[in-house]
């Protein structure tokens, strides 16, 4: 239970600085394409760059996968063998 508490809390706090890293490099989030497709409907996905698409469904689920995995590695460490 340890580990899986705390490859969450290494997912969360991932997120919240790839979200940070993300707009800092011009790059669209989650939160910013679905609330552009929510506001201009299927405009917005032929408005959004293919940067951003890498990103969005490349880079951000490995960031996060590899967060996991280190996440749990960290709870297997801390908890023991």
């Amino acid at each position: 239970m340890l580990k899986t508490y705390l490859a969450g809390l290494v997912i969360l706090a991932g997120a919240i600085g790839l979200n940070v890293l993300a707009r800092s490099m011009g790059l669209v989030g989650w939160y910013e394409f679905l609330s552009r497709l929510q506001d201009d409907g299927t405009a917005a996905l032929a408005a959004t760059r293919i940067r951003d698409y890498l990103w969005l469904l490349v880079g951000y689920p490995f960031c996060l996968g590899l967060l996991g995995f280190l996440g749990l590695r960290l709870g297997k460490l801390l908890s023991g063998p």
